[in-house]
Order: structure tokens, then sequence, then C-alpha cells
């Protein structure tokens, strides 16, 4: 591909992927943010029975994501050889674990990684604050305090790299068998969004969310044959990206940049400008110390969890997912027990007693 090899020579193959990634991070910010993009959502709809147009929205970026990276695939301009969710030793037990953790860490923060930074670029300061502490359990789940009982709880039960993890190649349909997966899921959500009158800003964003993840993965897999240091096939997620944005502010000038180190602002910028042309820009804060203590645990759990599953409800649970491996429907099959759970246990029973719950939700 002349054109980005000529963008190689131009910017170096550090800034090359970083525009990369500002570029794909800002339609999808802008893609989630129109749309409301949000698994959080999605679970509680089914969790309460009552399936709609968050379920519907979810369903149409899955379910893209699925189509899209498998087409490329079929069409040999993407190949998942060298990606790491498939390539890499794996841990089952961290990603189930990880998962019920994350799922139960989103209903407590009213919103996943990604969401928390899309609302962040709204002016919300509980997303903004949110988000921070969850970059921060993140890095100290990576490399820091709470790394040994990730990397314990982890080796638990392994999976080993290659056809143990392709989940493709387990149940033996192959990517045709893949590309059809998904166009079952897309039948279902646009019937649900049909059904429930999204209308078309939900269309767009929810299959544009989609079609960004797979965006990501043709992406990186073209810089990765044309760079001449390895750079990593990786698509969009946020729990590692944002444990490696934090670091790079608190680190001296000078960091090298990467696809994920331009993705964050990118989702946020995004966020922003599509907020800001909607005129939906505004200030909003915690209305207590109970809520803020519900965001702050909320914060902790999705950052070790998403650490420990070794990615978010974007990462695992739609790129992951994309590609078909089994620790990414491992962990978002626990984000969605997790999170269904919390509902249950937390928020229907604060539904159901008015005078609690006023002190506590936001």
């Amino acid at each position: 591909m002349p054109d980005l090899i000529a963008l190689i020579e131009w910017l170096g193959e550090d800034r090359s992927l970083a525009l990369g990634g500002l570029l794909i991070g800002t339609l999808f910010g802008a893609l989630a943010q129109r749309s409301r993009f949000c698994l959080r959502a999605a679970v509680v709809e089914v969790a309460r029975g009552q399936l709609g147009g968050k379920l519907a929205i979810w369903l149409l970026a899955f379910s893209a994501a699925i189509i899209v990276t498998q087409l490329l695939h079929l069409a040999g301009q993407f190949d998942t050889a060298n990606v790491r969710q498939l390539s890499s030793q794996g841990s089952l037990s961290g990603a189930l674990i990880g998962g019920l953790m994350f799922g139960a860490g989103m209903i407590l923060a009213r919103g996943c990684s990604s969401r928390l930074l899309v609302l962040a670029a709204n002016g919300n300061l509980r997303a903004l604050l949110s988000g921070l502490i969850f970059a921060v359990a993140a890095q100290a789940s990576m490399n820091g305090v709470l790394s040994p009982a990730r990397e314990a709880i982890g080796a638990w039960w392994t999976i080993d790299g290659g056809t143990a993890r392709d989940l493709l190649a387990l149940v033996g349909i192959g990517h045709g068998g893949g590309l059809a997966f998904g166009l079952v899921w897309l039948l279902a959500g646009a019937w649900f969004a049909g059904r429930h009158r999204v209308n078309g800003w939900g269309w767009i964003g929810g299959l544009g969310t989609g079609v960004m993840v797979a965006l990501a993965w043709w992406f990186t897999f073209e810089m990765s044959s044309r760079t001449f240091d390895p750079t990593p096939v990786k698509s969009l997620s946020f729990t590692g990206p944002s444990a490696d944005m934090l670091m790079l502010v608190l680190s001296p000038p000078g960091q090298l940049l990467n696809f994920d180190l331009g993705m964050v602002p990118g989702v946020f910028l995004g966020s922003f400008v599509a907020a800001l042309l909607a005129r939906e820009l505004k200030l909003e804060g915690f209305q207590g110390g109970h809520a803020m203590r519900r965001y702050i645990v909320g914060a902790v759990l999705m950052g070790f969890g998403g650490m420990l599953a070794g990615g978010c409800a974007v990462g695992a649970g739609v790129s992951g997912a994309a590609v078909f491996a089994v620790t990414a429907w491992v962990t978002l099959s626990g984000m969605w027990a997790g999170a269904s759970l919390t509902d249950w246990l937390i928020d229907r029973k604060l539904a159901a007693h008015p005078a609690a719950a006023a002190g506590i939700s936001p």
C-alpha cells in the first residue's frame, strides 16, 4: 500500500501509528457519543426484561465488528496469526473473574471504561474522576502494587495460544462460519432497532463503532507488515491504553508514541466535538458522598478486572470477540453475568426503596 508507506516515510513509524489511532479514535468517539453506545445500558435492559433500543445499538456494533473483521480476513486483508489474543498463552481464570469484576464495576460506575471517556469529554465530572481512578487501578494492576494478585489469579487456569484460543478452529466452522454468526446478530440488532424505532444516529453510530473496531484491526495489521520495529496487531481497547496514557502524562517528555496513545485522546476529541455540535456539553458532578464512593469502587473493579481479563467491554467484548478469541468470549460472558447480578443486588433494590436510593444514586 504505497500511501501507507509514504506516510511512514514522512512521519516515522511511531507518529504514523499514533495518527492512525487518533483518526480511528476520533471517529469512534463521535459515533459512540451520538449513538449512546454502551454495554452497561444493554445489559441492564436484558437483565430487567426490557429489551429495547440500547440493546439494539450494542448488537449493531457487536455484529458489525464481527462481520467486517471476518470479511477482511476472507479477502486476505487481515490475518489473525499475530493477534495477541490468539497467538499467546491466555488465562481462563483471569478472563472469567476479571469479566465478573469488570461487569460489577461498570454497573457501579454507570458506564464501562470507553463510556466514561466519552462522557468525560461531554463535561461529566463523575465520569472524569472515575476514568482517572480506572487508569490508576489499571496501571497498579499491570506493573504496580496489584500486579502480584493479578498474576496469581491469572495462573490458576491457563490456556495455550494458537488453535486452543481460536473459537472458530475449536468448533470447526472457519471464518465463513464466523461471518454467518455475525450476520445472525446483525439481523437481531436490526429487528430490535426497527421495533423500538431507533433513530438514524443510533443506526449509524451503532454500525459505525463496530466498523471502527475492524478498521483498527486492519490498520495495525497493515502497519505491522511495513514497520521495521515490531508493531502489535491490535484493535480498540481501553484498559491497557488508559494506563499507558496515564504514564505518558506523568513521564518526562520524549516518550515514543503508538496506536493506543493516539486512540485514547482521539476518542475524547471525537466525543467532545460531537457533543459540541449537538449542544450537549454540560457540567455534571456528584450529588453526595454515597454516590462518589460507589463510582470509586466501580472504577477500581473495572481497572483491576479489565487488566486481569486482558480487555474491557470494547477490548474483549467487541474487539476480542470479533476475532473469536476464547478468552474474550469468556470475559464477555463474565461481564454480562457480573453486571446483571450487580444490577439486581443494588440498583433494582434501590429502585424499590426510593428513600435509600436518594443518598446513593447520582
